[in-house]
C-alpha cells in the first residue's frame, strides 16, 4: 500500500488506485482500496481499534487514478461540500476508439439500470455534461483529456460510447478489445485540484499512468488546456 501513497497528512490520505481494484466493498467480497488503506494506517500508527477513513468520491473498479480519503469526519464533511459545490476539478485521460472532433462539450441525460449495472442515455435521466480535448490520434485510436462537469455514475464511459468512441477495453460499453490487465480499461483519473479541508491552500495531485497504458498514448509534456474549468 505504501507504494500507492501520493500524499498524507492529519486530514487526508491520497492514493493511486490501480485499475481493477474496488474502492469500497461490494457483493463480490473482493479486497478493496479502502480496506488496504485502513490497514496501512493501522500498522503505521499502531492504532489498536478501528481506523476511520471517509470515502468522499469513488472511481469505477475498471478505472485507475487519484482517490482521496478523509482521515477525520470534519475533513470528510468539508470535502463532500467541496464536491457538491463543484470546487473540485478533475481531469481524466482516456484512450478511445476512433477519432472524435478536436474538442467538444457533451451533454446528455443519463439513467442507471441497476440490474445490468450499467448507465444509459434516457430523456428521463439526470443531466450529465463533460468537456474534452483530443491530444493525439494513432492507429484508429485517440487520447483525450476529459473534464467532467457533473459526476454521474459511468458518465465518461457512456457519453463517449454514445458517440461511437468507447474507451479501449470497456467491453460493457462497446469496445471490442480487451487490454492486457484484466479488469481495467484505458480510463485514468489523472489529476485532481481542490481546496484543503482545513488549511487555506489549494492542492493538486497527479497519479502516474498504470503499467499497461500504451506508450504511444502518454500525454504530451505541455497541455494547452489544464488551468481552465470549461473553456476550450
Amino acid at each position: 500500500m505504501k507504494d500507492l501513497i501520493i500524499y498524507e497528512d492529519n486530514h487526508l490520505l491520497v492514493v493511486e488506485k490501480p485499475g481493477g481494484l474496488l474502492v469500497q466493498g461490494d457483493s463480490t467480497g473482493d479486497i478493496t482500496l479502502l480496506s488496504m488503506a485502513k490497514e496501512y494506517l493501522k500498522e503505521k500508527y499502531q492504532k489498536p481499534g478501528n481506523v476511520y477513513l471517509g470515502v468522499v468520491h469513488r472511481l469505477d473498479r475498471v478505472t485507475s487514478g487519484v482517490v482521496i480519503f478523509a482521515r477525520t469526519s470534519k475533513a470528510a464533511q468539508r470535502l463532500a461540500k467541496f464536491f457538491r459545490e463543484k470546487l473540485v476539478k478533475k481531469h481524466y485521460l482516456a484512450v478511445v476508439h476512433g477519432s472524435p472532433p478536436p474538442k467538444g462539450l457533451l451533454e446528455d441525460k443519463i439513467a442507471w439500470d441497476e440490474n445490468k449495472r450499467k448507465a444509459y442515455i434516457s430523456s428521463k435521466g439526470k443531466e450529465a455534461s463533460l468537456v474534452y480535448l483530443k491530444l493525439r490520434t494513432k492507429n484508429k485510436k485517440s487520447l483525450l483529456l476529459v473534464q467532467p462537469i457533473t459526476g454521474r455514475k459511468h458518465q465518461i464511459r457512456v457519453q463517449l460510447a454514445k458517440r461511437k468512441h468507447p474507451i479501449v477495453g470497456d467491453i460493457k460499453y462497446g469496445s471490442k478489445e480487451r487490454i492486457y490487465f484484466g479488469r481495467a480499461i484505458l480510463l485514468h483519473a489523472w489529476r485532481i485540484v481542490l481546496p484543503h479541508p482545513v488549511k487555506d491552500e489549494i492542492l493538486r495531485f497527479e497519479a502516474g499512468l498504470p503499467f499497461y497504458w500504451p506508450k504511444e498514448f502518454y500525454p504530451p509534456a505541455k497541455i494547452p488546456w489544464l488551468k481552465t474549468e470549461r473553456k476550450l
